[in-house]
């Protein structure tokens, strides 16, 4: 199991896009070492059975964290063919989303919704296609002192234990 916020996720720069457009065998020590989390990162993605992503939703979209991994591991040769098909089959993935907005089918914002929409897109690219999101919308009545956080939890847990079976 990773957890991101224990992880210094870097960001593609212009060596990491160097690194991942040169043939592996032609790869500089530093060119391995540029590459070496984003192909332990993919490495893991693919020995996985069941994803789980749990992130806040921020301005209506995933935090750099996850966008960052998103950007380690979308590989051409490891988790997508040169083809651009999806090597990553046979795998579910739970997305666990905690946004201080509610955006249900029968919300007025519910088009702002941005992060399921992206994700779900990235993990059918990667080839996941069993995915159940779990959108924990109105985490702002914690802060506001209106649940507990406890409150607010039990509300999902039936959704997330469903999704773990």
């Amino acid at each position: 199991m990773r957890d991101l916020t224990d992880t210094p996720l870097t960001f593609v720069t212009a060596p990491w896009l160097q690194a991942y457009f040169t043939a592996a065998p032609q790869h500089s020590p530093e060119m391995k070492a540029v590459l070496q989390l984003s192909d332990e990162l993919a490495a893991e993605l693919l020995e996985t059975d069941h994803l789980v992503i749990s992130t806040p939703v921020y301005n209506y979209n995933v935090p750099a964290a996850p966008k960052a991994w998103v950007d380690h591991v979308v590989r051409k040769g490891l988790t997508l063919g040169v083809d651009g098909k999806g090597l990553v089959t046979g795998k579910k993935a739970t997305v666990l989303l905690a946004s201080g907005g509610v955006y249900t089918d029968d919300s007025p914002i519910k088009d702002r919704d941005i992060a399921t929409h992206y994700l779900k897109l990235i993990l059918n690219v990667l080839g996941i296609t069993d995915i159940t999101f779990i959108a924990a919308g109105g985490a702002k009545t914690v802060d506001l002192g209106e649940l507990s956080m406890q409150e607010f939890l039990e509300t999902f847990d039936h959704q997330i234990q469903k999704s773990l079976v």
